[in-house]
């Protein structure tokens, strides 16, 4: 059974580990546990682990963000989401959306918002069953600084 928790400082090297799966690059461990203390004390940011078995296997962070048109109601970005390769088409995607969803909700959010690559066929797939519309919007990204 999959359980939804706060991430904690402890998670940071697992996680830092699921992105290397995910990106395939080193995550630098001393600015992730200095952002991440920065972060945790933020109320907009929502840091959430999935554990199996007591382990990280997954990670979703949701932040709310405020519009200034319209109703100016608040709306939810969803950003790293990942789930380690070994325990994906088990419901740990869909725990964790399920669980930024309920975070929105009661942050009073109208929507959730978030940006994926065209060719991750399989997120594709998992975000339409999750009943988002792949179709309804196009993201752009562009790098600000060099690498």
């Amino acid at each position: 059974m999959v359980k939804i928790v706060l991430l904690e400082k402890k998670d940071l090297p697992v996680l830092a580990k699921l992105f290397k799966q995910f990106w395939n690059e080193e995550t630098n461990i001393e600015k992730m546990q200095a952002t991440f203390s920065k972060l945790i004390r933020n109320p907009a940011y929502h840091l959430l682990g999935a554990q199996k078995e007591g382990k990280l296997v997954g990670f979703a962070m949701g932040i709310v963000c405020e519009e200034l048109y319209g109703e100016c109601e608040p709306f939810m970005m969803i950003e790293d989401f990942i789930v380690d390769k070994k325990y994906r088409r088990n419901g740990i995607g869909a725990a964790l959306m399920a669980a930024l969803e309920q975070r929105a909700i009661e942050q009073n959010c109208c929507q959730v918002l978030f940006v994926t690559e065209a060719n991750r066929k399989e997120a594709i797939r998992f975000y339409s069953s999750m009943g988002y519309d792949p179709n309804s919007h196009t993201g752009f990204k562009k790098r600000v600084r060099p690498d």
